[in-house]
């Protein structure tokens, strides 16, 4: 039994209708704008990581500034950063929250805490337990790198208007929920 191919006017010319999709219902009309939007997420995601890049390497190499006058390492600082949020941490839950081995972990506090920037005591009720806090000088070093990255974002939100401000907040606010669900 032939099959008669349909007809499709599209601008001055006819096109026939491959029989095989035939089984599908694909409406082209409806589908293109779908392929355009995907296109254009793909182009706005992909011009998103090139922004990123460009303001990582910016704000890592004004962090490496601040950080080389301290010197401590990003590492370093990322783990000065948990121990001011915490009272104390353990050697497992910093590597935990490092993702490092506990060994990597001890290697970060051993030159922490020969900088001063932390020290080490043993658990009161299990003296194997190694618990570590940030000293004075860290949680000083901690607010110093801080204060300069506020400091950064006050004059990139300059060029924003109120509501932009407003707006970028929330969407990273999104973005931090979204990477800590992960």
């Amino acid at each position: 039994m032939a099959r008669t191919q349909p007809e499709v006017k599209v601008g001055e010319a006819f096109c026939l209708i491959d029989g095989s999709f035939d089984d599908f219902n694909v409406n082209a009309i409806n589908f293109m704008p779908t392929l355009r939007a995907a296109e254009t997420k793909r182009q706005d995601a992909e011009r998103l990581a090139d922004i990123f890049t460009v303001l990582q390497r910016c704000f890592i190499l004004n962090l490496s500034k601040e950080l080389s006058r301290g010197n401590v390492s990003f590492p370093q600082y990322c783990l000065l950063g948990f121990l001011r949020e915490q009272k104390e941490l353990t050697m497992s839950e910093i590597a935990q929250r490092m993702g490092h081995s506990t060994a990597a972990a001890t290697g970060l506090i051993d030159r922490l805490e020969n900088l001063g920037h932390v020290r080490r005591t043993h658990g009161r009720d299990d003296r194997r337990k190694v618990l570590v806090q940030i000293t004075t000088s860290g949680s000083a070093l901690v607010a110093e790198v801080r204060e300069d990255m506020i400091t950064n974002l006050l004059k990139m939100m300059e060029v924003l208007e109120p509501d932009e401000q407003k707006t970028w907040l929330q969407i990273y606010e999104k973005i931090i929920t979204y990477c800590h669900s992960k």
